[in-house]
């Protein structure tokens, strides 16, 4: 018995009797314990957590390595479209130059 049961069951004493407190205090840890085991698989302990630290970690780690490639994508891409609006306006330059050209001709 612990303190704390040892206390319970001198009190019952004075006011059950020495057989009936014990039994009480019994039962109450029976229940106790039953209600424990039961709440166990519940319950997360210092290793679960442990191990969800781990894998958050884990998972931050995947998504950084992940973003960084987006970002280097992003760049590429970004880089490939101004390449394609300077090609467009000089196209565009060329075109009504040439337009311009015939246009006074006449």
């Amino acid at each position: 018995m612990q303190v704390a049961e040892i206390e319970l069951y001198e009190i019952l004493k004075t006011k059950l009797g020495e057989k009936e407190a014990k039994t009480l205090v019994e039962y109450i840890e029976a229940k106790v314990g039953k209600e424990l085991e039961e709440k166990k698989d519940i319950l997360a302990t210092k290793e679960d957590i442990n191990g969800l630290k781990i894998e958050i970690e884990k998972v931050r780690t995947g998504m950084a390595v992940e973003i960084e490639k987006v970002r280097t994508e992003m760049e590429k891409t970004r880089s490939d479209i101004i390449k394609w609006m300077f090609l467009f306006w000089i196209g565009q330059v060329a075109s009504l130059f040439a337009i311009l050209q015939i246009f006074f001709r006449k």
